[in-house]
């Protein structure tokens, strides 16, 4: 007669078909970040990537609208010889072909690295040995939601979860008193996408992007309309912690509810931390005066840039900052030639500034930023004074975080309409920013609805870290 196999409860756990052994040791290495995923509860605790991090957080300078790259990072010398030439080039919104029109701003080399930037941006000329200069970026929707919602969620679809909400739910935060993900912006405006541009999609709520302000409380609604006696609040938030930590115990499974609470109880912990936390008058007058707070056409940007270097100085991870007023300002489809200089005026100053201040505090090595737009402007007229939308070819500009400084990867054809050689797709750009994070972009996922959902989806997008812009990491 065959002799039976005695099994104990831990050999049983160890060859199961059903791989419990394995589902165990997966959330033990997840709850000590050595997976590279996050505890099933959803919170802000810091966490480690999938590998060692190059950076460990973002500050993205969205310019919202359309910059016009051949104006601005991109010259072509081509393009200004043809000026008034017809070609076969249409405007993608109007359709209409019209000739082509050089740029009249003036280009020169900047810094050790000789990179030709505008007139327009000096002082970001002034640090281009710190950027990264990618002329080679495109993508296939010429329309201001459809492109924002791509460089915020890397995908043209609305609903999507951001790469803010994705780096929060990857590493969580560094500060249990102010949110992972933060969104500055003049209160005056939203631009195309709204606040899609800062949801968590199907994340959990406590990953979305919170809105700061740089005047007056930093956060809306954050203290009682009413004041009330001494002892009332902090009565009323500990009646609160009680009642929540039975629902907890009631519904342990309930992801939604708790991390409703996780809310909550952040919003109570920044009633106290964020208005010191965020005070900039405490700054020099040398870094105001670095950011242009003395001056009112750069102060309101120079403010919110600031703002950001002192978040992330705070263990914030990711800081957006979307352009100043008007709607989608960079949208120049008539009289460029005027509202481009005002615009730059606004920006070029504050951007640079941050990069300066990020790198003369020691931080600029583990902060990436990100200067972008949702895509470039047409090397063709519109109206004969503006320019049309263009995402077959257009700039980003990137600093610290392990990006290669006073470094030009790819190009766009002599005429400035289409990335033609060392091409980078939005979602390329997102696995690189994740990879230096130390988070692996295909390997970063949370089920939603039977799926495996990822920020880039490579096997959509085929997209891959662009090995070429980046710094080989110090052994």
């Amino acid at each position: 007669m065959k002799k039976h196999t005695s099994f104990t409860r831990r050999t049983l756990l160890q060859q199961s078909a059903f791989g419990l052994g394995s589902c165990a040791l997966g959330y033990l290495l997840a709850r000590d970040g050595l997976g590279g995923a996050v505890p099933s509860t959803p919170d802000l605790t810091p966490r480690q990537g999938h590998f060692p991090a190059s950076a460990k957080s973002v500050i993205m300078l969205f310019q919202n609208g359309g910059p016009s790259h051949m104006d601005l990072f991109d010259p072509k010398p081509e393009l200004k010889r043809r000026h008034g030439e017809s070609v076969a080039i249409k405007n993608a919104m109007q359709g209409n072909g019209e000739p082509l029109m050089g740029s009249k701003f003036a280009f020169q080399p900047r810094g050790e690295s000789g990179i030709e930037f505008s007139e327009l941006v000096p002082h970001l000329g002034g640090r281009v040995d710190d950027l990264c200069v990618v002329r080679s970026m495109f993508h296939e929707d010429p329309n201001h939601p459809g492109g924002t919602y791509m460089l915020c969620s890397c995908n043209r679809r609305p609903g999507r979860p951001s790469l803010g909400a994705w780096v929060a739910y990857g590493l969580g935060s560094e500060n249990q008193n102010l949110p992972a993900f933060v969104c500055l912006r003049d209160p005056a405006v939203f631009h195309s996408g709204g606040s899609m541009q800062i949801t968590n999609g199907w994340l959990p709520s406590l990953f979305r992007g919170t809105e700061l302000r740089t005047e007056g409380d930093p956060v809306l609604n954050l203290r009682p309309a009413v004041e009330t006696p001494d002892g009332v609040q902090q009565n009323s938030l500990k009646l609160l912690a009680q009642l929540n930590e039975r629902h907890r115990r009631d519904y342990p499974d309930d992801t939604e509810l708790d991390a409703r609470i996780r809310n909550y109880e952040l919003a109570s912990r920044m009633q106290f931390a964020a208005a010191s936390e965020l005070d900039l008058s405490n700054e020099t007058q040398q870094t105001q005066k670095l950011y242009g707070l003395d001056d009112p056409a750069t102060a309101p940007y120079g403010r919110q840039c600031l703002m950001a270097r002192r978040l992330v100085e705070r263990g914030v991870r990711f800081v957006q900052i979307l352009a100043p007023p008007p709607h989608n300002s960079w949208d120049h489809h008539g009289d460029i030639n005027n509202r481009l200089p005002q615009l730059c005026r606004q920006v070029d100053r504050p951007s640079s500034a941050l990069i300066e201040d990020l790198k003369q505090r020691g931080l600029l090595e583990s902060t990436i930023v990100l200067w972008v737009g949702e895509f470039g402007r047409m090397p063709i007229s519109q109206g004969g004074t503006g320019r049309d939308h263009n995402p077959h070819g257009f700039t980003a500009l990137l600093a610290g975080g392990g990006f290669k400084g006073g470094h030009v990867h790819g190009a766009t054809d002599e005429l400035g309409y289409r990335a033609v050689h060392d091409r980078v797709s939005v979602p390329d750009l997102m696995a690189t920013v994740l990879h230096q994070l130390g988070l692996d972009h295909a390997r970063l996922s949370y089920p939603n609805r039977g799926v495996d959902e990822t920020l880039t989806e490579p096997r959509i997008t085929k997209s891959q870290v662009i090995r070429n812009i980046v710094e080989t990491p110090r052994v």
